[in-house]
This record gives C-alpha cells, sequence and structure tokens, in this order.
C-alpha cells in the first residue's frame, strides 16, 4: 500500500531512488505505460503503421491490466491468504458468466495532458478496491462451502470451476466492481490511444490501412523526429526565457 505514497511518479526519478533491478522485481507498469505511449506516439508521427498496430495492442494491454485490483499486489492470486485461484475467477469466470449484462458505451475519447499522472491514478484507484476483492472472497466461501464450486463439460473435458451460484452471490456482493472496471479501462486506452494520435499531429491514420513506408522515408521521418525532440527539450536561452 505505501507504493502510492513512495514511489516516484516518473521512472529516471525512480531508478536514481531504488535501482532498476529492485523495480523491475515488483512490477514497472505505471511507468511502462507512459514508455510505451511514448513509443506509440512516435510511431505516429514517423507513420509506421507496422509499429502503430503492434504499440496500440500492447498499449491496449497495459492500461487493461492495471485496472485489475490483483495486478497491484503480490498476492496476486490469493496464494498469500489461502484463495488460489481468486485472479482468475475475478476477470475471467464473473466476467464469463454476466458478460451480457454489462454496457461498453462509455463515450468520446478524451486528452490527457499527463499520460505518466494517469497510469499512476488508475493503478491507485484499483488498488483501493484490492480490500473488498480479497474480504469478498473469503467471506463467501466460508458461507458457502461445498456450493462453492462445481463441475461443467468443456468439449470432451469435466472441469472444476467456480459455481454459477457463487459467482453471481460473489458478483452481487462486489456491486458492479468488474463492469466498472472493464468500462474504465476501455475508456482509459482510448483516451490514451487518442492522446497519443494528438501529440504526434494528428496524423490521418486512415491513409496508412494499405500503406508500406519504404526503410528510407522511416529513416527521414525518424530523423526529422529526433530534430523535434532536440529543439523541444534543448536547454533555453536568457533571451527565450525573458521573451516568455
Amino acid at each position: 500500500d505505501s507504493a502510492v505514497y513512495k514511489l516516484p511518479r516518473y521512472w529516471k526519478d525512480a531508478i536514481e531512488k531504488y535501482g532498476k533491478d529492485s523495480l523491475e522485481a515488483h512490477g514497472t507498469v505505471p511507468w511502462t505505460i507512459n514508455a510505451v505511449f511514448q513509443n506509440l506516439r512516435d510511431a505516429m508521427f514517423v507513420r509506421d503503421p507496422n509499429k502503430i498496430l503492434r504499440l496500440s495492442a500492447e498499449l491496449g494491454h497495459y492500461v487493461a491490466d492495471a485496472h485489475v485490483p490483483l495486478h497491484t499486489t503480490s498476492n496476486y492470486d490469493g496464494q498469500k491468504t489461502g484463495q488460489n485461484g481468486i485472479h482468475g475467477f475475478w476477470e475471467s469466470r464473473v466476467p464469463e458468466l454476466h458478460f451480457q449484462e454489462y454496457d461498453f458505451l462509455v463515450g468520446k475519447a478524451v486528452y490527457i495532458r499527463s499520460v505518466q499522472l494517469e497510469a499512476w491514478r488508475i493503478i491507485t484507484s484499483a488498488h483501493q478496491s484490492l480490500d473488498s476483492v480479497l474480504r469478498l472472497e473469503k467471506e463467501l466461501s466460508a458461507l458457502m462451502g461445498d456450493e462453492k464450486f462445481s463441475f461443467e463439460q468443456r468439449g470432451r473435458q469435466t472441469i472444476k470451476v467456480y459455481s454459477a451460484s457463487f459467482t453471481k452471490k460473489y458478483h452481487d456482493l462486489l456491486n458492479g466492481m468488474v463492469e466498472r472496471q472493464m468500462r474504465r479501462s476501455v475508456k482509459a486506452v482510448g483516451d490514451i490511444w487518442y492522446t497519443a494520435w494528438v501529440d504526434a499531429g494528428q496524423p490521418d491514420l486512415k491513409s496508412l490501412i494499405n500503406y508500406s513506408p519504404s526503410e528510407a522515408e522511416l529513416t527521414n521521418r525518424k530523423e526529422e523526429l529526433k530534430r523535434w525532440k532536440e529543439m523541444m527539450y534543448r536547454p533555453r536561452t536568457h533571451e527565450e526565457e525573458a521573451d516568455n
């Protein structure tokens, strides 16, 4: 829980304070979201369709994953509290049985001023639900006992699953949490994709659908991007500071 308060929001500051190895051992998704966002923005800027598709998918994966409360804890599968399997239960079994009830119309994408800070806001919000995810499952397990599991036929196999009745009661106790987090993830992915597009100068992405740029074209655009970054991030002179 203290990570929300102790960890620096920016990767460079976090490395200086804790070291790269330590950070990677415990998880880096808030910084990874921002890094992939920047790479997607650059891919849009140079109009590289293959990279745009790949990075959009990677970014969607990381952003959506950050909305799962169990992804914010070392007790990610309930293994530390005798609740093994709760990860798949929360993010797979519950929506599998209740997906048709969910509404994923979340409105238009909006521009995000700081994707890095937004990534931390997403994770902090998801983590606040963790206590309920674990506590309610434990309480319901004690109440339902042997009714917790049942067997279902999947193809030629008979497998043990969380029973439909247990799943429904847990879903009801969560009071819409799974749908709420899924809706938030849909909105966040769209917002961050949109922000990358705006920051890249709003290129016409439809024109890239059947477009394969040559290596020379990509090299020229990458050089243009490099010059733009150097101009944007170079130290300003005293005269420029005075003009502003």
